[in-house]
């Protein structure tokens, strides 16, 4: 038996002995694990320094802050959100008891991504300690130190047999995606992201898949370009551009491109320094053959700032390219890098039918101060998240779903949306063994008569008190007894 194999095998066990069932062990579980970003910031820092060359602070809020917000919230809403949950009636139900339960469904594999191998990783895991789930946790092999990290002190905080750490790479994943789950959570590229679903359609295995894709941003002349440009800027080029929902690309109208690029170099001079390079915020690209990836993009385009680059070290400058052409090698596939196209189109009718070309985005971003142009973007367009005025930040409200749609992903995620997508939602009817004479509309034969009573009953729905539904219930035992008298008598 393989190590992938006997790490869900032992899962599965640990899920069987009901353990994870109670509230008690779920809410210890998060607990703990917000104690491990307490007590272990410091390695946790030191590691993602190694890999992506974020500094501290960088990590903790772009890291850990959300996921102890994200704990914190589990933590207090859980007897809530696993409550079993009153739903309407109709006439025929209404003296049952009716009712959605959510389970858990079972051990669940959540497979990480890099660029925030932290939060994109744990966020799942979150929602399914919360949900009472076992989860076999697999950490992207391409943050090599982190990875490590993880596998080091999870087992330290939390039960090590329910939620087991299975480190390696494609072969791993690979002999990983041969188990058999209760459900698959994806964070990555669309590529692989059918291989999962394809693995896990042999055993119908649910998956979310949290993809990417190029999101868009509209620039309206109609707005503050200074704000909006250096709102564009912080959200490319953190991480180095490596977010899955960071402005891919920038339109706008050509008499606005050279203002939008000056406002961009401003902001780019503002957070990085004359010289990002030495910048202790300005990360790195994750390894060389991602920098190679990103730095053969830059071949047809013209570069209006930034550009240089040190492959011995990973580094290319907070780049922008002016002119852009549809047919440009950086408009092809996602960049997840520093590099921001501006691409001019005519105005918002141009904008939008671009935008609808291509696949479905991960997060489309305008900004603009006529709130007509926003309604439009927000109705004539799909997306899987849609911001006026700002970048990424939506990934922080935990109130908000956050997913793709189309090739940017399937399901969501966040707060109660994780606890949800992680569970089954039970429907439950319970009924007793009594006023059957309701029931004969039911029961053969079948005649006009009962259809009309079947109608009335089944197409009424009722939303009253508990007084209401007394006297609800005293009508339908008269009701019943006419009903039964006349189809009786």
């Amino acid at each position: 038996m393989s190590r992938e194999q006997q790490a869900v095998a032992r899962a599965r066990k640990a899920f069987e002995t009901g353990r994870s069932k109670c509230l008690e062990h779920r809410v210890r579980q998060l607990k703990n694990l917000q104690r491990l970003f307490i007590e272990k910031q410091q390695v946790i820092s030191d590691a993602i320094k190694k890999d992506l060359n974020k500094s501290e602070v960088g990590t903790q809020l772009y890291e850990t802050l959300g996921l102890e917000g994200e704990i914190s919230l589990a933590i207090k809403k859980l007897k809530e959100w696993a409550a079993p949950r009153a739903v309407e009636k109709n006439l025929m139900t209404i003296s049952d008891t009716v009712y959605i339960k959510p389970e858990p469904l079972g051990v669940v594999l959540i497979i990480g991504a890099w660029n925030y191998p932290w939060a994109v990783t744990i966020q799942p895991l979150i929602g399914a300690i919360a949900a009472g789930n076992a989860a076999v946790v697999k950490p992207s092999e391409v943050c090599v130190h982190t990875a490590k990290v993880m596998e080091d002190l999870l087992p330290l905080y939390i039960d090590k047999e329910l939620y087991p750490v299975v480190t390696g790479g494609v072969s791993e994943t690979q002999e990983l995606l041969r188990q058999r789950f209760d459900h698959i959570f994806y964070t990555g590229n669309s590529v692989v992201g059918k291989v999962i679903m394809e693995a896990a359609a042999k055993n119908l295995t649910p998956v979310t898949l949290e993809l990417g894709g190029k999101s868009p941003c509209y620039i309206d002349k109609d707005c503050d370009i200074a704000i909006a440009c250096r709102r564009v800027a912080w959200g490319k080029y953190t991480n180095c551009g490596q977010t899955c929902i960071a402005p891919d690309y920038v339109l706008c109208e050509p008499s606005i491109q050279d203002r939008v690029i000056e406002e961009v170099k401003k902001s780019i001079k503002e957070f990085y320094t004359d010289n990002p390079k030495t910048c202790p915020d300005y990360g790195r690209i994750i390894n060389q053959r991602h920098f190679k990836r990103i730095m053969n993009m830059l071949e047809d385009s013209t570069v209006a700032a930034g550009g240089d680059s040190d492959e011995s070290h990973c580094y290319i400058a907070p780049t922008v390219l002016r002119d852009v052409k549809p047919e440009a090698k950086v408009m092809q596939e996602e960049i997840f890098g520093p590099l921001l196209p501006i691409m001019p189109v005519s105005g918002l009718d141009e904008a939008i039918k671009f935008i609808n070309k291509g696949e479905k985005p991960l997060a489309l971003y305008v900004f603009s101060s006529d709130n007509k142009v926003i309604t439009r973007m927000t109705d004539e367009t799909s997306s899987g998240g849609l911001l006026a005025n700002d970048c990424l930040v939506h990934f922080s409200v935990n109130s908000l779903p956050f997913g793709g749609v189309g090739n940017s992903g399937m399901g969501s995620y966040h707060g109660k949306f994780s606890f949800d997508q992680l569970s089954h939602l039970r429907s439950c009817l319970i009924k007793q063994l009594k006023m059957e004479g309701v029931n004969s509309m039911r029961y053969p034969p079948h005649t006009a008569k009962k259809l009309g009573w079947a109608r009335f009953f089944i197409l009424n729905n009722v939303d009253v008190g508990w007084i209401g539904r007394m006297a609800l219930v005293a009508a339908l035992v008269v009701v019943a007894a006419v009903v039964l008298q006349h189809y009786l008598g």
